[in-house]
């Protein structure tokens, strides 16, 4: 799974959802002139790109570990042939 081409484009149409938050927090960030659904949809974003990081690295990570080892043992298929 590529993480980049799977991550969706944020501009897209937009859901309502209902979310509980706490109401002094909600309260103090309207205060603050915050766009809350900016900031939740931000956030969720940062989760989900961390999210599939993370399955792409459990997927991928063994595959990754047998090349490293392979690496380690046999060299580069480019070792003889580099000149720097």
């Amino acid at each position: 799974m590529r993480i980049f081409a799977a991550f969706p484009v944020q501009d897209g149409p937009k859901k309502a959802v209902n979310l509980s938050l706490d109401r002094e927090l909600v309260r103090m960030g309207k205060a603050c002139g915050l766009n809350l659904s900016a900031i939740a949809e931000e956030a969720l974003g940062r989760a989900v790109k961390d999210a599939l990081a993370k399955r792409w690295l459990e997927e991928n990570g063994p595959a990754i570990d047998s090349y490293n080892q392979r690496v380690d043992e046999q060299g580069v298929f480019s070792q003889g042939l580099r000149t720097f």
